[in-house]
Parts: C-alpha cells; sequence; structure tokens
C-alpha cells in the first residue's frame, strides 16, 4: 500500500490558548514495498506522525492516502476498521499489552475481533510462529512466564496475525540489548520482503536507518527537515549536525579514514568483514588513491 502525506498539520487542541502545532506542512510519499525510516529527536513530530497512518489522530489540514483509504479534517472514513486491519503498529515495549490466559489467545486476539474464522487464525499463527523465532509448544503457556524477548515476540506475532500490508514500528527494538535490538531488526526485515509489507521504522538509530531502509525522513519541530536515500542523507553531516544528529558509525568512521589519507573510499552496504579487508589491504600496500 502507498502512503501520502500531502501538505499534512496537525494542531493538538486548536482555537484554545493550549494550541501547539505538532506537525507543519509535511509531504512525502512511502512507496508501496518500501522500507522507511523515520527519524527526529523527542518532540520532532514523530509519534503524531505515526498516529496518522491508522486514523488514531486526523490532519488538521491537508490530507493522507493510505491506499484507498483517505483521511483528512473532514473526518474519519467509513471503513476506518478495516484501514486498521491493514495498517499494523508495534509500538514501543509492545509485550505491555498482552493480557490473555495463553499465547495463542493472545495472538488471536486481534483478528478474532475483525471477524476472522478460527480456522483462518490458526492458520496464520503457525505459519507466524516460526517468521517471529517461537516454538509451537509456546503457545499453550502463559504470555507472563516468558522471557522480556519471547513476550516481544508474542506481541508483534498479535500485530502480524492481523495480516497487515502496512507495517508501523514505533522503536521497536527499546530496552533490548544489541544482540536482541540486531535479532528483532533482522527478523523485521525478513518479514518485510517476504510478506511484500509497506513498513515505516520510527528510530533513533542511524544504524538502522543505514541498515534497512530505502528511504529516510527526519523531522524536527513538527517539519520535514531531510528526505532522501540513505548514503545521500548521510553526506550531509553538518546538516544533520545542525539538528544534533549524528552519522552512522560506520560512515563517520570511513569519513574520518577518507579525510586522514586523502582517499573516496564510500560505503556501498559492503559487509563489515568485506570493508575492514579492503581497508587492511589499502594499508598493506600503501595505496592511498
Amino acid at each position: 500500500m502507498e502512503i501520502q502525506f500531502k501538505d499534512v498539520s496537525y494542531i493538538y487542541q486548536e482555537n484554545t490558548p493550549f494550541a501547539h502545532k505538532a506537525l507543519e506542512h509535511i509531504s512525502f510519499t512511502v512507496n508501496s514495498g518500501s522500507f522507511v525510516a523515520v527519524i527526529g529527536h523527542t518532540g520532532s513530530g514523530k509519534s503524531t506522525l505515526i498516529q496518522h497512518l491508522n486514523g488514531l489522530s486526523l490532519p488538521s489540514r491537508g490530507e493522507i492516502n493510505i491506499g484507498d483509504f483517505h483521511l483528512s479534517a473532514d473526518g474519519k472514513p467509513k471503513n476506518i476498521r478495516d484501514l486498521r486491519r491493514k495498517v499494523g503498529v508495534v509500538f514501543q515495549y509492545p509485550e505491555h499489552q498482552l493480557f490473555e490466559e495463553t499465547v495463542a489467545k493472545d495472538i488471536a486476539f486481534g483478528p478474532k475481533n475483525f471477524g476472522v474464522e478460527q480456522e483462518e487464525i490458526d492458520r496464520r499463527i503457525e505459519k507466524l510462529l516460526p517468521a517471529v523465532g517461537l516454538p509451537k509448544e509456546i503457545l499453550e503457556r502463559s504470555p507472563f512466564d516468558l522471557s522480556g524477548g519471547q513476550k516481544r515476540r508474542v506481541a508483534i506475532a498479535g500485530v502480524l496475525a492481523m495480516a497487515p500490508q502496512v507495517l508501523v514500528l514505533d522503536e521497536p527494538t527499546a530496552g533490548l540489548d544489541p544482540r536482541g535490538q540486531r535479532e528483532i531488526m533482522d527478523m523485521f526485515y525478513q518479514l518485510h520482503q517476504e510478506q511484500n509489507l509497506t513498513t515505516v521504522l520510527v528510530t533513533h538509530s542511524m544504524e538502522d536507518a543505514l541498515a534497512y531502509a530505502d528511504k529516510i525522513i527526519i523531522l524536527n519541530k513538527g517539519q520535514k527537515y531531510m528526505e532522501g536515500h540513505p548514503l545521500d542523507v548521510f553526506k550531509q553531516a553538518e546538516k544533520l549536525q545542525e539538528v544534533q544528529l549524528g552519522l552512522p558509525e560506520v560512515i563517520h568512521f570511513l569519513n574520518q579514514y577518507n579525510e586522514r589519507f586523502g582517499t573516496s573510499l564510500t560505503y556501498q552496504y559492503q559487509p563489515m568483514p568485506e570493508l575492514a579487508k579492503e581497508i587492511k589491504k589499502r594499508l598493506e600496500v600503501g595505496s592511498h588513491e
């Protein structure tokens, strides 16, 4: 599903003394099947933006098209339930939303409430478990007896059981150790590819934006500050510094290497061992051209 924001503004408590413009004249397109990272500091408008993706908030100005769904200040579409079924949102610490007696019931809760037949729910769960890295034996256990990582995977499975076409990830690795972060992000990227999802990732991690995204959108004080392919965005270090954003470590390292040796070595998504070998070879032969 393609997503289009057209000159979207959102004002909290509009027409009151407490009015606050959280989004201002935002326009962008997320192509169907693409992976887009939205980056910005606290207060930049990231959370407000993603609340518009499934109709939790409606634009104060402008309009949003998500597939065939249209959102504007005039009101929610009549088929808002269909929109929320097709746009799955994984919030920060999704495991806090677990509440059922068993893992199976928790995963089934969403699709069941949208009228999906139990046979189809069972089929989806069977297919999802290996995709999110959970064993079948876990289904009859209480979600509250699981490890933190397992709880998160159960909560994610519950979102995916809705069979969404758009997946919105709001800081999905928050609170995980580095290994857990990488495992979760690799899992999401594999699902993104296998299910041809349109994925929107809200993150503070420049490394994740570089590793997974086709495009980056940077927000600053409710406005779109930058937009483009990750490698193009990360070439503009000074512009990023103006909004207190840094570069991914690998890009920062290459910039320092090139500055020191007068080279123009570029990052083209090479595996890190391959990049390290290339640098080592250059150093050994003394060629820094």
